[in-house]
């Protein structure tokens, strides 16, 4: 590439573990990981706005759907320690190409799905492929930035996945309407293949930890350090109690929202996919703009702790408004509340920030592999308690009460319980 006209702190790269790029590659990276996010949420929004064709042609009641919805989380959750793990160890430019690869063929294949079975199966698939998005794309900023300047980077890279069902929602009914729900998934999932092109040209060949944070650490200077024992702390706990609350929260708009505009509201599928983009897209912009915002207080000398506590805590706040877009009286209203309802995700950026910060920077892929098992929890949870609610009281009220009191509690977590940030380790010297 030539000499990099400003590298990302070398002096930092050499001390703090940070890869010396340049300063413009490496927002190039985080632009193709926020592309990569998208494009994940685009396939997951699929099956959302498809559900309700589905179920009519493989005869799927409520409680069946919420069992399709939630098959993505089984091996999603249960993938992300192991690859949290790899994250830490192996090279991220080929383990995030690979399992992009797999996800996006797991999408294009969903449309053969002629039974409950294979449908589930190609959703399990498509799960394992998408869990190196976060513990990934988290341990990559935190080898690109130091503490203070990753809230804007981790909100804008996951600020793709709601963007993309902003605007998946909308395309794909368009799609369906189209091409039928079977043809949009191969549409979808294999024209997502192209990505990887750019990305092997701009990655860095040698993503992951820097040679020179293993040589600092080692018993003797120019030899890695053994493998530090994983010890669970309170940081830890706190972060994935937050975490699955956030989660929960997060996957009922995910699985749901679709369905709710078109049940409840009566809207038609192309209608229902345009008023659920809103909410989407907001919760994408709050993304990078509450990360933006505490990354500038910070650098003006604020207390990291307190101010990324403070907007985290506040953005959660903004959930209680799914309780009245339930009642709301007309979809406009509705669509008002669910909008505010969205602001939460102000808090996403600093949520990575603070565990990019609290991890050892040898565990970072590990930390939010924990950390993202826990939340998806909420995930297998969200759409599968959401089903047997409607079930069983033939409305949504309580099922979206419930989801805002579980995401108020996720203030506990991080607030009380998540000590001092103090990230230690990378501090401008």
């Amino acid at each position: 590439m030539g000499k990099p006209e400003k590298l990302a702190s070398s002096d930092r790269a050499s001390g703090y573990g940070l890869l010396p790029v340049s300063n413009s590659r490496r927002w190039m990276v985080v632009g193709l990981l926020f592309v990569a996010s998208f494009i994940n949420y685009l396939d997951r929004a699929t099956i959302s706005v498809a559900l309700p064709l589905i179920s009519i042609d493989l005869h799927l009641g409520p409680e069946i759907k919420g069992v399709v919805l939630s098959a993505f989380f089984w091996s999603y959750a249960l993938m992300q320690v192991p690859f949290g793990w790899c994250a830490d160890r192996w090279n991220l430019r080929w383990l995030y190409a690979g399992l992009f690869a797999l996800w996006s063929i797991a999408c294009g294949l969903t449309g053969i799905a002629g039974s409950l079975v294979v449908l589930i199966l190609f959703r399990i698939l498509l799960g394992i492929g998408e869990s190196i998005y976060l513990p990934g794309g988290t341990k990559i900023v935190s080898l690109l930035f130091p503490s203070s300047d990753r809230g804007l980077p981790s909100g804008l890279f996951d600020s793709g996945t709601r963007l993309g069902l902003a605007v998946g929602a909308p395309v794909i009914a368009l799609l369906i309407v189209a091409f039928g729900w079977r043809h949009m998934f191969a549409l979808v999932g294999f024209t997502a293949l192209l990505w990887i092109i750019p990305w092997l040209l701009v990655a860095p060949r040698n993503l992951q930890s820097a040679p020179s944070s293993a040589a600092r650490t080692g018993p003797e200077k120019g030899r890695p350090a053994p493998p530090r024992r994983f010890h669970l702390n309170r940081n830890l706990i706190g972060i994935c109690l937050g975490f699955f609350c956030f989660d929960y929260y997060w996957y009922l708009f995910v699985t749901w929202l679709p369905d709710y505009l078109q049940t409840v509201r009566h809207l038609t599928l192309v209608r229902a996919g345009f008023y659920a983009a809103l909410p989407y897209f907001i919760f994408g912009v709050g993304e990078p703009l509450g990360g933006w915002i505490t990354d500038r207080l910070v650098r003006r000398g604020w207390n990291e702790t307190r101010t990324r506590k403070i907007m985290l805590s506040a953005s959660f706040l903004f959930g209680l408004l799914l309780i009245p877009a339930a009642r709301a009286a007309s979809p406009l209203r509705a669509l008002a509340f669910l909008g505010g309802a969205s602001l939460v995700g102000m808090a996403t950026g600093n949520m990575f920030a603070i565990i990019q910060s609290c991890a050892p920077p040898n565990e970072v892929g590990t930390w939010t592999g924990i950390e993202n098992f826990a939340g998806n929890i909420g995930g297998v949870l969200a759409p599968t308690v959401t089903g047997i609610l409607i079930a069983r009281t033939g409305t949504y009220m309580s099922a979206f009460t419930l989801a805002a009191v579980v995401l108020v509690v996720g203030i506990l977590g991080y607030g009380f319980i998540v000590g001092d940030i103090n990230p230690a380790s990378d501090q401008t010297p």
